[in-house]
Formats: C-alpha cells, structure tokens, sequence
C-alpha cells in the first residue's frame, strides 16, 4: 500500500494493470476500480452488496468510540442515521438554505475584495459560517480562528491523521488494541470530541427550552429523535460531523474553483459573457438563475472532476461475492472507487488533463444529462449532504467570477498539483490577480448586509 499521495498511484497502476485490479497483505485484499464504466457497474450497480465499509480500530471504534457514520458498518444503525440525515438535507430541504447560502456568498466576494490575498481563508470563513448555521442556526458569519470552529477542525485533523492507510498497525494487527496505552492517544482525543459535538448540541436544546432557537438540523433530529429512533448518544455524532465533513470539503471545492479560473482564463471569459447576456452589471446572479447560466453550472461541473475534493474516495466492503466480466471480487474484499483515476479515464473524459467544461455542455447547450462524475461517492455511502454542498459551490462559483477576473501572476505560477496527502484535500498557498469585472461601488452595494 502506497504511504503517501496513494490516489495517486493507484492511477498509475490503472494505467498499467487496467480499470480493476488488487493489492494482497497478508489475508486482507482491496480492489481498486480505476475507471469510469467500473465505477458504475461495480460501485453503483452492486451498491446494495458494498454498502458495508471495512473494519476501522484506530479511527472508527476508538477515536469516534464506534458512533461516527461514515466508517459505521451497514448495519440497522447505519440505515437509521442515513435516513435521518437524508430527511434533513434532502433536495427540498437544501432548497431553504439557499438565502443563508446566499448571505454568505456575498460577504465572501466582500472579504476578497478587501484583502484579495487571503482568498482561501474567505473560503473556508464562508463554508464555516454557512455550515455552522444550517447545522445549529448560528447567524452571524462564523470566524475561521472561532474556537468553536478550531475545536472542530482539530477533530477532523486527527480523523484524517487516524484514517490514512497505514497510520496505526492496530487496523493490521487487531491484536495491538489489548496492548496497554497503546491507543491512549487516540481514546485522549475521542473524549474532546464527544464533550465538543454534545456541547453543542446542549447549546440547542437551551435555545429550545428558552424558545429562541432558529430552524437548524441539530433542531430538527431534537425534535424527531423518537420518530427516527436515535438514542442519545447518535445525536452529537449525527450533527457534529457535518460541520467538519461540509466546511472542510466546500471550502476546497470553492478553492479549485478559483484556481481553475486563474489558470484556464478563456473558459473564465465564456462564463462570464454569459454573465453578461443574462443577468447583465446591475444585479448579482441567484439561484433562480441557474437554468439560464448552464456555462456556470459546467465550470463548477469541471473543477469538481479536474481536482476532486476527495482524491482517492473512502473504502467499501463487499459483503456478497461480485463478479464482473471475469474478474471475482470476493466477499470481504475492501473495495475503493479512486476518483483521481475516474476523473482521468481518457473514454469518459477526452484530453482528461485539460480543463474544459465543454464536455458538460450539449450539442444545445443545456448541461448534459449523460455525464456524471462520483464527486459525493458512490451507492447506498453517497455523501447525504451533496444538494447543500452543490449550491454553495454554484452560488460562490457565479458570484466570484460575475464580479471579478482572475488570473495568475505570471512571476508566480500555480502549481495546480500541490495538494495535502489527506482523504479530503486542500490546495497548497497560491496568488491570484484580481480584477474588478463590476464597478466596486455597484458590487459593495449589491452584496451589502441586508440585500
């Protein structure tokens, strides 16, 4: 198993052993699915029977003391809190996000137009405050160095640190776990994230007892926690993770956006002639305005699969034997969809290192219906929060790149490679240039507070 950037090569492997193939450890196989058509009759098709995920000591059962759902096995307690989650951001429920996306969208393309150097800490000060209000109602814009927000990006620093491949031989050897102080470490940090995500949720409960709490998700499981069965102790692992699974992932996705844009310049420029021939320098886009701005929709389309937020996908585990064409994937088999490979498979993709949103766009020029790339995962573990996560990304994508021109300093270029080794990844520093597409005084009126 590769010890660092293993997305990474495993597409190289792709290339040279084909769309599926295996690594042996001792008694334990995982199966790599390195293209498109694979991922969708192995990943999706056979989802019912890799709905299950692989055993985790180290980050599942001691550092989130078996309660965190997304190394939860596919059990009666997976099914319960995916339909709790599924109830509380599903389409229609996203939809009533939209205004405080919205808000904070515009104080985004304020902080950069004040301080254009920071960028990537106004993205993730946006995907905090927007997340922390939909998950527990907050209302004023979430500061990136709140310790509240610290505390939970700690969490999920060590989650990450927890999870990597070869981190903690206890997921090899299960034995270590009876070795004392051995995952003193480990068992240390749970207790901060257990009393952390019940803290908050007790800050609920008071607002709901003093009745000043806002609508949130964290409301919303208070209220139903009988009708979907949860017992207390799921209820800070239901609405905790959701902060730091969405902010960490929208910032990085809002992140790549921009850096798409300051790099590919005259694919930049058609959206915003869109821009220009449909909503025009008088008003800011909306929502509303998706249907009729489809370049927007496929340039987010594009960054998401040049650069996926989540490079090599989270682990599966095959609970029936699968067999596809002559391959037999046997029960027990860990399973991984890479999405850096999928993203390059050449048949699906044409030219897939460059960045061209074209490939989204029909012969009509409405965003293809045909084309999919797994950026929420896959089957029955598919992020449940991808309809929050798809409107931030458009609603910052339209608004960045309707008010401003980016591009790169030509004395220092992107490097749209350097990227941490970690599940989710961020984008190493990097400089932009910024040029004010819309008069500043038109753009600090439009996106003042209140409008």
């Amino acid at each position: 198993m590769p010890k660092s950037y293993a997305p990474v090569q495993f597409a190289r492997w792709t290339e040279q052993y084909g769309p599926v193939f295996s690594l042996k450890q001792g008694h334990r196989i995982s199966v790599i699915i390195g293209r498109h058509q694979a991922a969708v009759d192995i990943m999706e098709k056979e989802g019912a029977n890799l709905a299950d995920c692989p055993r985790s000591i180290a980050a599942h059962e001691t550092l989130t003391d078996g309660l965190g759902l997304l190394l939860e096995g596919s059990g009666e307690r997976f099914r319960r809190l995916r339909r709790v989650l599924h109830a509380g951001l599903q389409p229609e429920v996203a939809e009533t996000y939209e205004p405080i996306q919205t808000r904070h969208s515009k104080n985004l393309v304020l902080n950069i137009l004040n301080d254009p150097k920071n960028h990537q800490g106004h993205t993730m000060r946006y995907s905090a405050s927007v997340v922390m209000s939909f998950t527990y109602g907050k209302i004023t814009p979430t500061s990136y160095t709140d310790l509240e927000v610290v505390a939970v990006n700690k969490t999920l620093a060590r989650f990450h640190q927890a999870i990597r491949p070869g981190a903690y031989l206890v997921d090899t050897y299960p034995i270590l776990r009876f070795v004392p102080g051995y995952l003193s470490q480990l068992k240390a940090w749970q207790k901060e994230e257990h009393a952390l995500y019940h803290r908050q949720l007790d800050a609920v409960r008071r607002q709901m007892r003093e009745g000043t709490t806002r609508p949130s998700f964290a409301r919303f499981i208070l209220e139903h926690q009988k009708q979907y069965q949860l017992e207390d102790k799921d209820l800070g692992y239901v609405a905790g993770p959701m902060f730091a699974a969405g902010s960490d992932t929208t910032s990085s996705a809002i992140t790549i956006m921009m850096m798409a844009a300051a790099t590919h310049t005259d694919a930049q420029a058609r959206v915003q002639e869109e821009f220009d021939n449909i909503v025009g320098r008088t008003r800011v886009p909306t929502f509303d305005d998706q249907e009729m701005l489809p370049q927007v929709t496929a340039f987010m389309l594009e960054s998401l699969r040049w650069r996926p937020v989540s490079l090599g996908g989270f682990a599966h585990r095959a609970t029936k034997d699968i067999i596809w064409k002559n391959y037999l994937i046997p029960a027990g088999t860990t399973v991984i969809g890479n999405h850096w490979a999928i993203a390059n498979d050449p048949e699906i993709f044409p030219e897939p290192h460059t960045f061209n949103p074209q490939r989204w766009i029909d012969d009509a020029g409405r965003v293809r219906g045909d084309l999919r790339f797994f950026t929420f995962g896959f089957g029955r573990r598919v992020c449940p929060g991808q309809h929050v996560a798809n409107r931030s990304v458009f609603i910052t994508t339209a608004l960045i790149l309707w008010a401003f021109r980016l591009s790169e300093n030509p004395a220092a270029k992107i490097d749209t490679l350097a990227f941490s080794d970690s599940a989710n990844i961020r984008a190493a520093p990097f400089e932009i240039c910024l040029e004010k597409r819309i008069n500043e005084n038109v753009v600090r009126e439009l996106c003042a507070p209140g409008k």
